[in-house]
């Protein structure tokens, strides 16, 4: 087996762009669930309208670039209150449902033959972000140190995306400290004790759901900038999940939760999946026990133990505090 070869893609995957991707994203969903105790479970609802509020603008429309990120923040806000409007004054399983109900309904409408015109259906739209990639400084060819390689493309949006991780990270350490983010953390710890001491808890509520969707769709347009298309079978229920997977694996109500949660996530996975195709190739496993057809079902399902492991022994995560992961506090 060669496990500098292994290494090598899990250092890639741990700090490549869908890790930032999903960092991102995870950071908005923290600022929901960790910050503010809201159940969304349909995060990946923001990143598709953000990812497609740039394509269509660009690939449909032939609009600029700059216009398409506007829209798909508008997109994002507007989704904020369509589903908080409705909810936020119920109890949380509400917004539960109403959440994961929405990125799906969105997913299924998106890969319409009634939207294709403008989404492009089930084949969804390419090659939109030429403007983003005509930006980089970083000449064509390969670059790295040591066993990590990236393109010269992937190396600008992992940049991009990373400092995007930074700069939020930033804004929404100085606004959890701030009297606006003790608020919310009051909301979390007991919503009646805000109330009683004068507090809109309602409007403070949709406040960080539409902060916190704004984030997730920023995370939807780099996903699409990267890969240069979108399409909707790409959000599907999933990506929420594993989306609280960052979180419960980094700590949810920390700063710096979502960023190692999806760092080590990104990395373990594609560990596993090197090791197992080279030991399958290297018949240290017999392919009757594990083919390599199965390989990509199997590191989810020992991901799985680990993070059932993980929930078992220090549910709080690596970062996170064991209070606020108690239900019983919210």
């Amino acid at each position: 087996m060669d496990f500098s070869a292994i290494v090598s893609d899990a250092l890639r995957s741990g700090i490549g762009p869908i890790a930032a991707v999903y960092a991102l994203a995870a950071m908005g969903l923290n600022l929901h669930f960790g910050y503010t105790g809201l159940l969304n479970f349909g995060q990946v609802g923001f990143m598709l309208v953000g990812g497609y509020g740039l394509a269509i603008t660009v690939s449909t429309y032939g609009g600029p670039m700059w216009l398409g990120v506007l829209g798909g923040i508008a997109c994002a806000i507007v989704l904020a209150l369509l589903l908080g409007l409705p909810t936020l004054r119920l109890r949380a399983d509400y917004l539960a449902i109403t959440t994961i109900a929405a990125g799906e309904t969105l997913r299924l409408f998106y890969r319409s033959s009634w939207a294709e015109p403008v989404t492009g259906g089930v084949f969804g739209l390419q090659r939109f972000a030429n403007d983003f990639y005509a930006l980089s400084p970083i000449e064509p060819g390969t670059y790295g140190v040591w066993l990590v390689r990236f393109s010269s493309r992937d190396l600008w949006v992992m940049i991009v995306g990373w400092v995007l991780v930074a700069v939020v990270g930033g804004l929404l350490a100085l606004l959890i400290h701030s009297p606006w983010g003790r608020v919310i953390r009051s909301i979390r710890e007991d919503e009646v004790a805000a109330r009683s001491l004068g507090k809109n808890v309602y409007a403070y509520k949709m406040q960080s759901l539409a902060l916190g969707g704004v984030i997730g769709a920023v995370a939807g347009m780099m996903q699409a900038i990267q890969v240069q298309s979108v399409n909707p079978d790409n959000y599907d229920p999933g990506v929420t999940f594993f989306l609280y997977t960052l979180l419960v694996l980094g700590g949810a109500g920390r700063i710096l939760g979502p960023v190692v949660g999806s760092v080590l996530f990104w990395f373990v996975l594609s560990f596993l999946d090197s090791a197992l195709r080279q030991a399958i190739d290297a018949g240290h496993i017999s392919p009757d026990l594990i083919s390599t057809s199965e390989v990509g079902a199997v590191r989810f399902a020992l991901v799985g133990v680990a993070l059932i492991l993980l929930v078992a022994f220090r549910p709080q995560g690596i970062l996170g505090s064991r209070k606020e992961m108690l239900l019983s506090g919210r």
